[in-house]
């Protein structure tokens, strides 16, 4: 296996496995405050309705023209990429909150809790898990059709993906609870850094760019957005405590 292929099979697994992470948090809560059966049927559709995508979409993207395949898949994976990558950086910093699975959980059921029940087939069981399902598994099957597409490697952007949502379903199985204490700002953090990085690299090849040492580029590229990365978080940190050290103290009188 070659580095290009390690990291799209690294990339891919760590960004399906956080997608994971927040579907699985939506299907306990369903299925444990109101019907298994329903909620599960709801991820049979779902799984199925995105097979169907992955399957039409697959050879469609492999057919494409891989210069224009990778200005296109660096463009969106840049998008994507950097969308994380802030959102990562401002959690990190303290600028915005981290995202708590556990409180996710306990939102989801008191929704649950609060629906009307009606004996046999729960629509709204089916529904909240199909809905949750599909939606975090779109973004699963555009980074295993981009990354797979570019690679002409889908079958291992599938199995990298398969692979994540196995482990994380059978976690969640063995435990019944939401995976609070999976350092989800970390994979995110991670999985923005990498996206960014192959867009960055799959973009420039595509608009003709050579890069030194080709995949090679990839070792120095991903590092140094890192950096990048980190020094944002320690800059944002640093202001922050500027910020409260300056800030007025009030007195309150007897």
């Amino acid at each position: 296996m070659s580095g290009a292929e390690l990291g799209l099979a690294v990339s891919v697994f760590l960004a399906c496995a956080v997608e994971a992470v927040e579907a699985l948090t939506i299907v306990l809560a369903v299925g444990t405050t109101r019907s298994w059966s329903s909620t599960l049927a709801g991820v049979g559709a779902a799984t199925a309705l995105l097979a169907v995508l992955v399957g039409a979409l697959g050879p469609a993207l492999t057919s494409l023209p891989i210069d224009v395949l990778r200005v296109g898949v660096g463009g969106l994976l840049l998008v994507f990429g950097l969308q994380w990558l802030r959102k990562a950086i401002l959690r990190a910093g303290g600028l915005k909150a981290l995202h708590d699975e556990d409180a996710a959980f306990a939102h989801e059921m008191q929704a649950a809790r609060g629906a009307g029940f009606r004996a046999g087939f729960d629509p709204y069981s089916f529904t909240v898990a199909l809905k949750g399902v599909l939606l975090e598994g779109l973004e699963v099957a555009f980074i295993v059709l981009t990354f797979g597409a570019n690679q002409h490697r889908v079958g291992l952007a599938a199995l990298a993906a398969g692979l994540a949502i196995v482990l994380v379903a059978a976690a969640g199985i063995a435990i019944r609870a939401p995976l609070a204490r999976v350092p989800e700002n970390t994979m995110k953090f991670a999985v923005g850094v990498m996206l960014s990085s192959f867009g960055t690299f799959w973009g420039a090849e595509g608009a003709g760019a050579s890069w030194p040492g080709h995949d090679a580029a990839l070792l120095v590229i991903i590092p140094a957005l890192l950096a990048i990365s980190l020094a944002f978080v320690a800059l944002i940190r640093r202001a922050s405590e500027l910020s409260a050290a300056q800030a007025p103290v009030t007195v309150s009188g007897s």
